[in-house]
């Protein structure tokens, strides 16, 4: 079998400088570490996704993509490869169209939550500062972008306290990201991360994460800000698993696995929650989550089973074949140019 990696070509004309250095090093890094474990395997390729990128794949007789794209620019550029991808007829990993689509617009996936009986923060969206005079939500409030992962757009200053700093905020966001800005309610608590693996009866709950900002600098707000995430690493510890009754646990577990079919996700998914007073609040679902070696929560998650990070990367490529109900054997070999 014949599997490409495919990645995104950059955004650093985008994002700003740090946060578009930082997703290029992720992708760069995650492309070559998913190439090197299933080359033990598979006959793998890397490509880049540009214009030409159907063309390529069945030029190379392509039999699978690793999607690591999460697209360039637009509401839904989370999809824009599987949408590619579906029209030419080649499968991929991870979830479709609609999937990506729900995933990454907070919004609509935090409707669909509440739709389903899932706890999600009270939100609201916003397209402009004028639209803040009439807001019915308390403070302090998260703002966020409404299609961005990986703490893009969530900084240190994103938690507000009072309405001068949040409309300060939120135009300073409008400048930066798409229409609209999300509006969270933040929720003082626990935070975990859960990562789900397969579909249907196959489907599978990685140890759960819970990540504890209690070693932090007293100036720093506690939450899992851009910041934190690149600056701070060896202040954030991550339990694995975390103390936990059997009864929470089964509840993250319980929610995780409603969300993630709430959305209608596929092959694996990471599902992030804040715990209090016993409510667990979604607080997204991240469709395509990183798997950058001994960064990534799904990296440390599967290290802490007798899977592993190599287990894991296989275990996804698995779950993909399964569902497209592919033949392993129908690798084509290297393709021989000009004869």
């Amino acid at each position: 079998m014949r599997i490409a990696i495919v990645t995104d070509k950059s955004r650093m004309d985008l994002l700003p400088s740090e946060e578009g250095f930082k997703e290029d090093e992720q992708k760069r890094k995650t492309a070559e570490e998913v190439k090197n474990i299933l080359s033990q395997k598979y006959d793998c390729i890397s490509l880049i996704a540009d214009d030409n990128i159907i063309n390529q794949l069945k030029a190379e007789n392509v039999d699978l993509v690793f999607n690591l794209c999460n697209g360039i620019r637009g509401d839904s550029k989370l999809a824009q490869l599987p949408a590619l991808l579906e029209y030419a007829n080649i499968p991929y990993t991870g979830s479709s169209i609609l999937g990506h689509t729900l995933a990454i617009n907070k919004v609509y996936s935090s409707k669909i939550f509440r739709a389903a009986d899932i706890p999600t923060p009270n939100f609201v969206s916003v397209y402009n500062a004028d639209q803040l005079k009439d807001l019915n939500i308390k403070f302090p409030i998260l703002v966020k972008p409404n299609d961005e992962g990986s703490s893009r757009g969530i900084h240190q200053d994103s938690l507000v306290f009072d309405m001068d700093s949040l409309i300060e905020k939120v135009e300073e966001e409008l400048g930066i990201y798409n229409p609209p800005i999300m509006l969270n309610e933040y929720i003082e608590g626990r935070e975990f991360s859960i990562g789900i693996v397969g579909n249907e009866e196959d489907m599978m709950v990685l140890p759960i994460q819970e990540v504890d900002l209690s070693h932090l600098p007293e100036d720093l707000i506690r939450f899992y800000s851009f910041e934190i995430k690149a600056y701070y690493k060896d202040k954030t510890v991550y339990h694995i698993p975390p103390q936990l009754d059997e009864g929470e646990k089964r509840l993250l577990e319980y929610t995780a696995i409603k969300a993630f079919k709430a959305l209608g996700l596929k092959d694996y998914a990471r599902v992030d929650i804040r715990l209090k007073d016993g409510i667990p609040y979604v607080l997204e679902i991240n469709s395509l989550p990183g798997l950058m070696k001994e960064k990534s929560s799904l990296y440390r998650m599967a290290e802490a089973t007798s899977l592993g990070y190599e287990g894991l990367v296989f275990k996804i490529v698995e779950t993909s074949i399964k569902r497209y109900n592919l033949q392993t054997g129908t690798f084509h070999g290297p393709r021989i140019v000009g004869i």
